[in-house]
């Protein structure tokens, strides 16, 4: 049963089933986030052919247990020999593409626009190519910061923008320069503060020996 709210659908589970079952992660996933807005992308990840997770991006409120759940659980799911393509369960959609040693894929419900996921997933695999000097663990391990940056350019509260590659790259660039002059102007009044620090120092200095002077005079 649901009851619609807004543009969300809050979602009522059945009492009979276990809250501590591991069996069934979608359920688990559904339970924590009972609102879900439809068509929409739950995460962006990239795995490795033996299920081991490099990197993931979550678009919805979900706990680490339970992504780590969802992306265990696909490559049990995944056929050979297609270069993208994509899997159900019975509460989400695993929309993949195998990239050399790797796979990128998208986690979203089922009410989500397969074209346009597969579109998401395109223009996703092309930034990771950018990004990425070798499309192995390294890698993606190395650029994984870059990666989730461009992985938010292009898709906001699990909806895609209609953003291009170059887009993202001038947008990830000005934000980049924006938080280097951010550094500078921080690092610009820690210097300043360091000088007047050494100013008043310097003065306090000036006067002990001025007044160890007059002592000496009186004396």
């Amino acid at each position: 049963m649901f009851e619609r709210i807004g543009t969300f659908f809050a979602f009522e589970f059945s009492a009979n089933r276990s809250p501590e079952s591991e069996e069934d992660t979608e359920y688990k996933l559904n339970r924590d986030c009972f609102l879900v807005t439809k068509m929409v992308v739950l995460a962006a990840s990239i795995v490795s052919k033996s299920g081991k997770v490099l990197l993931s991006r979550q678009f919805v409120d979900m706990t680490r247990i339970r992504i780590e759940g969802l992306l265990a659980a696909f490559p049990k799911l995944v056929g050979t020999g297609k270069q993208h393509t994509y899997v159900e369960t019975e509460n989400v959609r695993y929309v993949y593409q195998p990239i050399e040693a790797l796979y990128l894929l998208l986690v979203t419900n089922k009410q989500s626009n397969i074209l346009e996921d597969l579109e998401t997933l395109r223009l996703l695999s092309k930034l990771v190519t950018e990004y990425s000097y070798s499309l192995d663990e390294e890698g993606i391990g190395k650029t994984a910061f870059e990666l989730i940056f461009a992985f938010d350019e292009v898709i906001c509260l699990g909806h895609k923008e209609n953003v291009t590659v170059a887009q993202v790259k001038q947008y990830c660039e000005m934000e980049s320069h924006e938080e280097k002059l951010h550094k500078l102007v921080l690092q610009s009044k820690i210097n300043e503060t360091k000088d007047v620090m050494k100013r008043k120092a310097s003065e306090i200095d000036k006067s002990k020996v001025l007044v160890l002077q007059c002592s000496w005079l009186l004396c």
